[in-house]
């Protein structure tokens, strides 16, 4: 079993170093090209950066969210609201889809 561990790890370790490998080959190639682009590419570049970015901040939620997500969190764990399996969940929208 420790072998089978031992190997495990170190494909793990061989994944993550490759995954390394490939960001930085990439990165090296995106580099390239911006180095030796034209105002049109260059202003490509930046707008999907851009819009990356905005993407991002997008995801992030809000202090009053935030709040939301605790209050209903501790009326679950209080056993003051209801919840459903996953199970529950999909046949319950199966059923309002009819």
């Amino acid at each position: 079993m420790k072998y089978i561990n031992n190997k495990n790890i170190k494909l793990s370790l061989y994944y993550k170093r490759a995954s390394i490998m490939a960001t930085i080959d990439l990165r090296n190639t995106v580099k390239e090209y911006i180095n030796n682009a034209d105002v049109r590419l260059l202003k490509m570049v930046k707008a999907l950066a851009e819009s990356y970015q905005s993407d991002e901040q997008e995801l992030l939620l809000s202090e009053e969210q935030y709040q939301i997500i605790d209050k209903r969190r501790e009326l679950y764990l209080n056993g003051e609201s209801k919840s459903f399996s996953w199970e529950q969940v999909k046949q319950n929208a199966r059923n309002t889809a009819k």
